[in-house]
């Protein structure tokens, strides 16, 4: 169960003073098994926020001269507060808080004898005074930096699979309450949805897969003047690992920087998928993608990692 970390870490994020330093004192208890917590403070015109990243070292890890595959956990947002416009935690927040319950999670588990085999990397930012911007149908909170900056630190060439779990119920696409995932993406390919991940989503929940779907549009980067879904494909122009987005959803269409908006058994829902793809990922029983389709793809009709340029032409 992930809801008794998730419950922890909204409550130490509904803060307007709330931090990096915060992530560093809830993982403070671990640091003796390996596990780090870095934060960067990156400033903008439109403020300042402290990016996270944590690693929790596995037993076969690259890091520790193991061959177990490296699983990057991305918490994705724009801020988890819209102070002083809004009082409280708001929806976007949830990535970050899904992230964090996720590294506080395996992080435990590696305290009670139960590490995972590969290492995992999960990032996120933490900023409680974001601003908003307008997007249809309902506003979006926006990000203090520039979302290239934000792909930067997100992603790095160590991750060999990224999950990106974000905030999505700002749109007429999903009408779904607690979580669903996209088709993989990778270097400009919309691949197929992955059984692996429809399995590991059908046992952790009890239910049939949700999943949802990715257009083109959504895996170009933002600023490209086309209209996004939102930033939860983001990570995919940053790197050449497989993505897979988690979209932590609701029926009704919310808005991004809506308070009182977040629903902790869906944030755990998310959160418990995610370590169970940390667990078969490291130890090789979970994959993102097909390699034979892949490698028959780019035979077939070449690369279209131009994709993942804003603006590959001029």
């Amino acid at each position: 169960m992930s809801l008794t970390q998730t419950l922890q870490v909204f409550e130490a994020f509904d803060s307007h003073y709330a931090s990096g330093q915060t992530v560093v004192d809830l993982l403070a208890p671990f640091a003796d098994l390996g596990v780090t917590v870095d934060v960067t403070e990156i400033g903008w015109p439109k403020g300042t926020t402290d990016f996270v990243k944590i690693a929790i070292p596995g037993e076969s890890g690259k890091r520790q001269g193991g061959t177990a595959k490296t699983l990057g956990i991305v918490g994705r947002l724009g801020g988890i507060g819209a102070r002083p416009s809004r009082i409280g935690l708001v929806s976007d927040a949830d990535g970050a808080i899904a992230a964090v319950a996720a590294a506080l999670k395996l992080a435990q588990m590696r305290r009670n004898g139960d590490p995972l085999p590969g290492d995992v990397f999960l990032t996120t930012h933490i900023c409680p005074t974001a601003p908003t911007r307008p997007h249809d149908p309902v506003d979006f909170m926006d990000s203090p930096i520039d979302t290239e900056d934000v792909n930067a630190h997100e992603v790095w060439d160590e991750m060999d699979a990224v999950l990106s779990l974000d905030t999505t119920k700002g749109n007429r696409i999903i009408n779904h309450s607690g979580y669903a995932i996209s088709p993989t993406v990778k270097d400009g390919y919309i691949l197929r949805v992955s059984e692996d991940l429809i399995r590991i989503m059908e046992m952790t929940s009890g239910k049939p897969a949700v999943t949802f779907p990715v257009t083109t549009q959504d895996i170009t980067p933002y600023g490209n003047g086309v209209h996004h879904l939102n930033s939860i494909m983001q990570p995919s122009i940053a790197t050449s690992a497989p993505v897979v987005c988690v979209a932590i959803t609701t029926q009704s269409v919310v808005p991004g920087c809506g308070t009182g908006a977040s629903h902790e058994t869906d944030i755990a829902l998310s959160v418990k998928f995610a370590v169970e793809v940390a667990k078969e990922f490291g130890r090789g029983t979970c994959s993102f993608f097909d390699e034979k389709d892949y490698a028959r793809l780019i035979e077939l009709y070449g690369s279209l990692a131009h994709l993942k340029v804003r603006h590959p032409n001029k």
